[in-house]
């Protein structure tokens, strides 16, 4: 079975899925792409690895990889061996220094945790051959970063249409239930307007 490297290229809005975002991945010596269907939650852990920030309070992944340290565990790759019915199945290769450990996961969760590791991510050649796509070189490019910053000014521009009272309910709620990413982009809004008045 032929194994294909991959590298994570960025986060777009899914066109398929309302409130859903497209994770891609493209081959490292090559131009084909793997877009997945992933989760808010997900999208977020992503995104906040490939931009280096630090969350005030650990997030799921960031939990996990402290975790494994505590542990000596560490993820060696991630490798995304099946494709059924436009679901990808992956799974984490872990050692312990001993022993080597196979752990099934979702994909989106296995990339925000190759991202933490610094690990390879690969896919079968089956696979990408199957779900791949091509982008020709005059077709727009997604940027990662652009896709990045897209993606943190979208989660702004959903507050725009909330009253000061109602931004304000809003980021104590955040507070309350720990969502600092969702406190920041309401407080972003809030400081906007301030600067307008």
């Amino acid at each position: 079975m032929k194994r294909v490297k991959l590298k994570v290229m960025g986060i777009s809005y899914s066109q398929t899925q309302s409130g859903a975002y497209t994770l891609i991945l493209i081959e490292e010596n090559g131009e084909r792409r793997i877009p997945i269907i992933i989760g808010g939650f997900e999208a977020q852990a992503i995104v906040i690895k490939l931009e280096n920030l630090d969350p005030p309070r650990p997030l799921t992944h960031d939990l996990f990889k402290k975790f494994a340290d505590e542990f000596n565990i560490s993820v060696i790759e991630v490798m995304i061996y099946k494709l059924e019915e436009g679901v990808f199945f992956s799974k984490l290769v872990c050692n312990n220094g001993e022993k080597e450990y196979s752990i099934d996961s979702r994909t989106s969760d296995a990339v925000a945790i190759a991202l933490r590791f610094s690990c390879p991510i690969f896919i079968t050649e089956e696979i990408l051959k199957k779900a791949g796509i091509t982008v020709n070189p005059t077709d727009n490019e997604i940027s990662p970063v652009n896709e990045v910053e897209n993606f943190f000014e979208s989660e702004k521009a959903k507050y725009d249409t909330y009253s000061d009272e109602e931004l304000y309910k809003m980021i104590d709620e955040a507070i309350k239930t720990e969502d600092y990413e969702r406190a920041a982009a309401v407080r972003d809004e809030i400081e906007k307007r301030k600067k307008k008045k």
